[in-house]
């Protein structure tokens, strides 16, 4: 077993605390991981503290996970020792299924979490990118194009994966016009990415405090959704409409921005039911849905048009010992627009 250090939730109500740790032996399908960089994910802060009611802990949160290969074992093929990789939300998959499903494996039973898991012998613990280094089966690590920087490329394991994912499930593209709403972690990478896909992309956020970053983005329009007069002006103009909040808003309001055959999609989890009225959907055959992250294989699709595209996010670079004063932040949506800790900054055994 090798040793690891990293920063970990040790209880709900306590912060992270530097932690040390032990990652399996690597297998002969393994790839192993020098972590240089790991983003910081809304659901990080669920996780650790316990919100969702499935934590487990000491829980070492982390998954958008931008490092460097420093062994593979004997079977590996697609990976060299420096080669520039990632690790996104899950590294296991289908363990309960007869053959892997390469296009839906991250809706599947037997789903493997990064962290806050257990590995698929029911008792190894996953630990996830808030550490040193991590030991992943080769099918679940992803090659991150060389031109980009591996600190801007870390959210792309999660946040750009759950915007890329429904914009090319809905054929987000010329022609469409699409809203994402919220301009946060994810919303601004749902607004680069819709943009380099040829969309026509308008923001809906509560106040225009950040329009001016929307327009660079990409985004040909930003509405304020404070302003009442935005949801009359806009009714009936929509294809397609990714919400990235997870703050209660007008449901149905939102809804009659959609054309007839419109989509709307959450990417957001909100913490309540959310109540539509029938006919919201009724009249205009509109459809509500939701999207989760997406497969290895549609992740590695991103991430090699985000090279093309030379997309990354926006970020914020933080010491690890920041981490409790950065989850803070982002509960008050104090960062443009995803923090990433520099693995650099761990202290010393």
């Amino acid at each position: 077993m090798a040793i690891a250090r990293g920063y970990a939730a040790t209880d709900a109500s306590k912060p992270l605390e530097p932690f040390t740790f032990e990652r399996r032996e690597p297998r002969e399908d393994d790839v192993v991981i020098s972590i240089k960089y790991s983003g910081v994910c809304h659901s990080d802060i669920h996780q650790a503290r316990n919100e969702w009611g499935n934590s487990r802990f000491p829980m070492v949160p982390g998954h958008e996970i931008a490092g460097v290969v420093t062994a593979v074992g004997a079977n590996v093929t697609k990976f060299k020792v420096g080669d520039h990789v990632g690790v996104g939300c899950f590294v296991d998959s289908c363990i309960h299924c007869q053959t892997r499903d390469l296009d839906n494996e991250h809706y599947m039973p037997g789903l493997v979490q990064t962290y806050n898991d257990v590995e698929a012998d029911g008792e190894t613990p996953t630990y996830g990118g808030y550490s040193d280094s991590i030991v992943v089966k080769e099918g679940y690590v992803l090659s991150i194009p060389d031109n980009l920087p591996l600190d801007k490329a870390a959210p792309l394991l999660c946040a750009g994966i759950t915007l890329y994912s429904p914009l090319a499930h809905w054929k987000a593209g010329p022609g469409k016009k699409v809203a994402i709403v919220g301009m946060g972690g994810l919303g601004h990478m749902g607004v680069k990415i819709g943009a380099a896909m040829g969309a026509d992309i308008t923001v809906l956020s509560q106040s225009l405090s950040k329009k001016d970053d929307g327009l660079k983005f990409g985004a040909k329009d930003y509405y304020a959704t404070s302003d009442a007069e935005t949801f009359t002006k806009l009714a009936g103009t929509f294809d397609l409409i990714i919400c990235t909040v997870s703050a209660g808003i007008d449901w149905n309001a939102y809804l009659n921005l959609l054309k007839v055959d419109g989509s709307m999609v959450l990417v957001g989890a909100p913490e309540n039911p959310v109540p539509v009225h029938a006919f919201a959907l009724i009249p205009g055959r509109r459809s509500l849905s939701g999207s989760m992250i997406g497969s290895i294989k549609e992740t590695q699709e991103m991430l090699d048009f985000c090279g093309k595209h030379d997309i990354t996010a926006d970020i914020e670079r933080i010491d690890i010992k920041d981490i409790n004063e950065a989850y803070e932040r982002v509960i008050r949506s104090d960062v443009r627009y995803r923090f990433v800790i520099d693995m650099a900054t761990l202290p010393a055994a």
